[in-house]
């Protein structure tokens, strides 16, 4: 009888603390010490690792991120791009880099026309730029890393060597995509051992990716940009009729930006400037803020079709000027100005969706591009790295050059074929970007964060932001919270997860919108992580449950590691 009684009180202590049960699937991390925050176990776990043998949160995000090009390939590696937002604690300083490459010297416009190339989407081998990740880590450590790139590395090159366990979301997404990129030179010597793609919880090994990250640990950049790889890059795309040449490589250098910003509700919000995205979410919120989104509520459907409208025309403007500054004039300024915002605010129909919101000359490229990694990184000093780096689409080109283990991406095919217009591809020029990190904040709190996804980023970006500031959500809920996309620029399509609840989604139907349901934690919606500090010194990480990954703090220094 007593342990009847006993049981019946638990239950009911148990009942009367959570009536409600929680809002969000996981806990925040949280701690004083470091957190990196990636999309697979294996390289949240190698930043963490970094941080616990005394490095910096750049030393950590430089380490998960070779880490991510082993073990999520499909997504990001050696033969992709990179972008980052760094936060210097001791200053309090703000840094961009744009790790973006260009087109080779010799690739132009009349050049292409002669080949028979009219149209983006038959560029081919010519959507590869100089991959400009690795310069990227270089430029990161030259300007506060602490540790060498042999440390940094150890972690991928020993994944790579000896292999480790697919999971789940990056086996299936790669699979699919290996059935369309079969026929691509190197993809199945690569990829496919034994002629398929190894299935969750089978070892993969990529000994020629070991030795190419080993030239990087050993020589740093020019590991990659000289030498061995090169040569099989350079050999390797003149054999596809790609332009490129050693001197588009060996010269090709990362830029250091300011980010741009807007503010929101009393929240300072910084992107990257174009040649990326990051201006569509700024002009976003800039419209949003025009709204009384806190009154509407989260996700109804008063607020839903004020984010869709002021994606469409976000996105219309951002299409319309940005291209790569140093070959076009883009009106930035005016672009993340609050009078644009004012401006747009006033055109959008509260009532109705607009279905048209774009010029017809800007309507050929979609979102075929989704396949990106977003990391976050903080240390115990409060640093805090912001990074993204992708191959565009899955495995980008697919296209392998013998020896070297990665996949070259296929970034180029963003540029447009039509002439004079601030994209328009031709030499030594970076496409339009999709990939953004972000940061933002308020007082003494800071946030590092992103959401990778294609077109998806910017309009996820400023879903996240409403989030938080709006809705009062932790970092971790922000990330989980259901979200829509669009990832075409006309049309009243929109793709809405199925936690949204069918009630408003019929409202927005009303309104015009055309909804394709996805479930309930898709990938289509991206998947993001999230890093926080606040005035108290202490730490806070999410994880997008949408993929593998997870928030994996620092250890504290009681098993005699070296701090």
């Amino acid at each position: 009888m007593r342990a009847l009684l006993l049981i019946l009180a638990l239950t009911a202590y148990a009942q009367e603390e959570a009536p409600g049960g929680r809002d969000q699937a996981r806990s925040m991390v949280i701690t004083k010490f470091g957190i990196v925050a990636t999309s697979q176990t294996l390289a949240s776990q190698a930043g963490a690792k970094v941080l616990e043998q005394g490095g910096n949160a750049i030393d950590a995000a430089i380490a998960a991120n070779a880490t991510l090009g082993v073990v999520e390939p499909a997504m990001n590696g050696m033969g992709g791009d990179l972008f980052a937002i760094i936060y210097e604690a001791k200053t309090g300083k703000l840094y961009g880099l744009n790790s973006s490459g260009w087109t080779p010297a010799a690739l132009t416009l009349d050049g292409l026309k002669q080949r028979g190339i009219t149209e983006a989407n038959k560029l081919g081998v010519h959507r590869v730029t100089v991959p400009g990740a690795v310069a990227g880590w270089q430029a990161l450590h030259d300007k506060f890393g602490t540790m060498g790139f042999d440390k940094l590395l150890a972690p991928a090159i020993y994944y790579a060597e000896n292999g480790y366990p697919l999971t789940e979301t990056i086996r299936d997404e790669a699979a699919a995509a290996a059935k369309r990129l079969a026929v691509q030179p190197g993809f199945k010597e690569t990829y496919m051992p034994g002629g398929k793609f190894p299935e969750v919880g089978e070892i993969f090994r990529n000994p020629a990716l070991a030795e190419s990250l080993k030239l990087v640990a050993a020589k740093g950049r020019d590991g990659f940009y000289k030498g061995a790889t090169a040569q099989k890059v350079l050999a390797f795309l003149k054999e596809q009729g790609n332009f490129m040449t050693a001197t588009d490589m060996t010269e090709f250098q990362p830029e250091w930006v300011d980010p741009i910003s807007t503010t929101y509700r009393g929240w300072t919000i910084y992107e990257i400037p174009p040649n990326t995205q990051g201006i569509a979410a700024l002009e976003m919120l800039n419209i949003m803020e025009k709204f009384p989104m806190a009154e509407y509520g989260h996700n109804s459907g008063k607020a839903l079709h004020v984010m869709i409208e002021a994606k469409k025309m976000a996105y219309s403007d951002m299409l319309k000027y940005v291209g790569d500054p140093r070959s076009s004039k883009v009106p930035t300024d005016w672009l993340k100005s609050k009078g644009l915002g004012e401006d747009r605010a006033k055109m959008l129909d509260a009532a109705h969706a607009n279905c048209d919101p774009v010029p017809a000359e800007l309507t050929e490229r979609t979102a075929q591009g989704n396949d990106t990694i977003y990391m976050s990184a903080i240390d115990k000093d409060g640093n805090i790295v912001s990074l993204i780096q992708s191959n565009y689409s899955s495995f980008g080109t697919g296209m392998v050059a013998p020896g070297t283990g990665f996949a070259l991406h296929n970034r180029g095919g963003l540029f447009t074929l039509k002439p004079n217009e601030p994209n328009t591809i031709g030499p030594r020029k970076r496409p339009i970007h999709t990939i953004i990190p972000a940061f933002m904040e308020k007082g003494q709190t800071r946030i590092g964060f992103g959401i990778m996804g294609g077109w998806n980023q910017a309009q996820a970006h400023a879903q996240f932001v409403a989030n938080v500031v709006d809705y009062g959500m932790n970092i971790q809920m922000a990330l989980e919270a259901a979200r829509f996309t669009k990832g075409t620029f006309s049309g009243c399509d929109v793709m809405i997860e199925s936690r949204v609840p069918a009630g408003v989604r019929s409202e927005l139907t009303a309104m015009g919108h055309k909804i394709a349901l996805r479930g309930a934690y898709s990938g289509s919606m991206g998947r993001g992580q999230a890093v926080e500090r606040n005035g108290a010194g202490v730490n806070f990480a999410g994880s997008d449950p949408r993929a593998d990954g997870e928030a994996i703090p620092e250890g504290p220094p009681v098993f005699g590691v070296k701090r």
